[in-house]
C-alpha cells in the first residue's frame, strides 16, 4: 500500500526523512511530489490523486472550503520565514533594519527570486513587498527568475546571482548557499504550513497516521534543523 503525498517544496527536507521512518515502522510506502503551492493546487484541480496535501495555511483553508481536502484532518506542521541568502563565504550584507534592507537590494548587482508565474508563496509575497516599497523597477532590472525557492538558493550558490530571497527552509539544504537572516520588520514574512487528507482518499486512516508522525515530539529537532518553528 502506497500513500501519495503532494506538498509545497518548503517542507520536503523534513517530510521525506520522517516519511521514511514511518514506512519502516508501518510498512506503508510513501510517494512524494513537491511543487510551488500554486502548482500543487493546479495539479489537484487537474485531477491528480493524492492522499495527503501540504501547503500554506491560507491555501489549505481555501481548499477545505472547496472540498478538495477534509478540513477536519487539518494539522499545523510548523512555520518558516522568508530570508536572504548569499554565496557561502561571501560577505553578509546588512539587512537588520528596513532601510538597510532597501539599500542592500538597491546595491546588489543581481537578485534571485522565484518566478511569480509558478505561484509559490515566497515569490508572490516578495513581488507584493517590492511593489509596496517602491523597488519593483529596481528588482525587475536585475532579477534572476527561478523555478522555485531551492532554485533561488542554487542560483546564488553557483554565483549566478549576488543575493537571493526565499524561505530559509529552502536555503539551508543547498550546499554553497548561506543564510544571511530573515527579512527585517516590518517586511518580514512567516508562513505556516499545514497538512490535510485529500477528500475521498481511500487511505484516509494511514494518511492521518503519517500526518501525526510529522508532528510527533520526536520530530521537533528535525523541523528546527531545516528552518522551521514547530506548531
Amino acid at each position: 500500500m502506497t500513500l501519495r503525498l503532494i506538498g509545497a517544496r518548503a517542507v520536503q527536507e523534513a517530510t521525506r526523512p520522517l516519511a521514511e521512518q514511518f514506512t519502516q515502522r508501518t510498512g506503508h510506502a510513501v510517494e512524494h511530489s513537491y511543487s510551488p503551492v500554486g502548482t500543487v493546487r493546479k495539479r489537484l484541480a487537474d485531477g491528480e490523486q493524492h492522499d495527503i496535501v501540504i501547503v500554506s495555511a491560507s491555501a489549505i483553508d481555501e481548499m477545505a472550503g472547496e472540498g478538495v481536502v477534509d478540513g477536519a484532518t487539518r494539522i499545523v506542521l510548523g512555520s518558516t520565514s522568508i530570508g536572504m541568502c548569499v554565496r557561502a563565504g561571501a560577505a553578509c550584507p546588512d539587512i537588520g533594519t528596513a532601510e538597510a534592507f532597501r539599500q542592500t537590494v538597491i546595491a546588489a548587482g543581481s537578485v534571485a527570486l522565484s518566478d511569480l508565474a509558478v505561484g509559490g508563496t515566497a515569490g508572490t509575497y516578495l513581488n507584493g513587498l517590492f511593489e509596496r516599497i517602491g523597488l519593483s523597477e529596481v528588482i525587475n532590472a536585475k532579477a534572476k527568475r527561478c523555478a522555485g525557492g531551492v532554485d533561488v538558493a542554487k542560483c546564488v550558490a553557483a554565483g549566478d546571482a549576488e543575493i537571493g530571497f526565499t524561505f530559509i527552509s529552502e536555503i539551508l539544504p543547498v550546499k554553497g548557499a548561506a543564510v544571511v537572516g530573515p527579512l527585517p520588520a516590518p517586511y518580514g514574512n512567516t508562513t505556516v504550513y499545514v497538512a490535510a487528507v485529500r477528500t475521498g482518499s481511500a487511505q484516509a486512516e494511514p494518511a492521518r497516521a503519517l500526518i501525526r508522525a510529522f508532528v510527533d515530539p520526536s520530530a521537533r529537532d528535525l523541523w528546527r534543523e531545516v528552518g522551521f518553528e514547530n506548531g
